[in-house]
């Protein structure tokens, strides 16, 4: 979308309904004017060139059902982020595990973020939006990593998102993760509750530290398989903090296998050599009471195929001893 062309190429005055009531300023420019890149709607915010019913706004300015935005033309120099690739649309669209009218679930797939930025022009966000004009309303309900695969939901109205929020905030979401964990246990089950704190290095990479002030955090872990030096386990989240399975799994001396950044590199090494040339981490179930559904809602994501063949060769390699 340039200037001189599309939908945002001259001055709009749009009216918040329903769908919109309670978001933020700045997120409901991003969903108006998909494609263009975060830095511009930020750009015209601080120069006062969108009003809120006449008036200027700060990002954070929560909406209300009524309220007329006014957003200028895109003028940049620069050319906006072409369209998401037809291949990578596709993958996406065949990634959809269900949907109705709140809904939309998809098992993602590993290597692609949930939403662009940091240098890329495309997440699971845009690509679902760009694929999906007439949808008026569809919003991330929570993250997850780039490496990690598996159950990512979406709301597609704004009163799912707040419901879906509120879940999580009291922690009324059931989320169980399959992890390959270096090390071994005798332990069945064992929980980790490390309080954890965000960092950003130089170069702008997040890392996330065990810290005594940091956030509190705990994840429960359970032995499902044990493999000599390498075990599968299930981990459910009592909170949901940034990496926190990845950091818990290595303060506890058992990283997760093919961690590039929390993992043990020789530990990697010998499992690239079985085909494992990514995270060993999948959100492979999701569990909350949900209108309509009696004993909750529930889905699960499949394995993928390329941990499901590395879980296969631990086996036969493990029948062999």
């Amino acid at each position: 979308m340039g200037e001189g062309e599309g939908r945002s190429a001259r001055v709009q005055m749009v009216t918040v309904d329903e769908n919109n009531d309670g978001q933020r300023l700045d997120n409901f420019l991003i969903a108006q004017l998909r494609g263009v890149p975060r830095s511009w709607v930020y750009r015209v915010l601080r120069r006062g060139e969108v009003r809120v019913n006449k008036g200027r706004c700060k990002p954070s300015r929560r909406l209300q059902i009524g309220d007329v935005v006014r957003i200028p033309p895109v003028r940049m120099s620069a050319k906006t982020p072409n369209s998401p690739s037809r291949e990578l649309t596709n993958k996406i669209n065949k990634s959809v595990i269900y949907e109705d009218n709140l809904l939309l679930i998809i098992n993602k797939p590993t290597g692609v973020a949930v939403h662009g930025g940091s240098g890329l022009a495309h997440g699971v966000i845009e690509i679902l939006r760009a694929a999906r004009p007439e949808s008026s309303f569809l919003e991330l309900a929570h993250r997850l990593d780039r490496e990690t695969s598996g159950c990512l939901m979406l709301a597609k109205k704004r009163s799912a998102l707040r419901r879906l929020q509120e879940l999580q905030r009291d922690a009324k979401i059931e989320k169980r993760y399959l992890a390959l964990l270096a090390g071994r246990t005798r332990k069945g089950r064992w929980r980790v509750d490390f309080p954890l704190r965000k960092n950003t290095l130089q170069g702008g990479e997040r890392v996330v530290r065990v810290d005594p002030e940091g956030k509190p955090a705990a994840t429960v872990f359970r032995k499902l398989e044990q493999f000599g030096d390498a075990m599968l386990v299930e981990a459910t989240l009592e909170t949901g903090r940034t990496h926190q399975i990845r950091v818990h799994s290595a303060a506890n001396g058992t990283p997760i296998l093919g961690d590039e950044k929390y993992g043990d590199a020789e530990a990697n090494r010998a499992f690239r050599a079985l085909g494992l040339r990514r995270l060993f981490l999948h959100a492979a179930s999701l569990r909350f009471d949900w209108p309509d559904c009696q004993g909750g809602f529930q889905i699960q994501a499949t394995l993928p195929t390329e941990l499901q063949s590395v879980v296969e060769t631990l086996r036969k390699d493990a029948q062999n001893l």
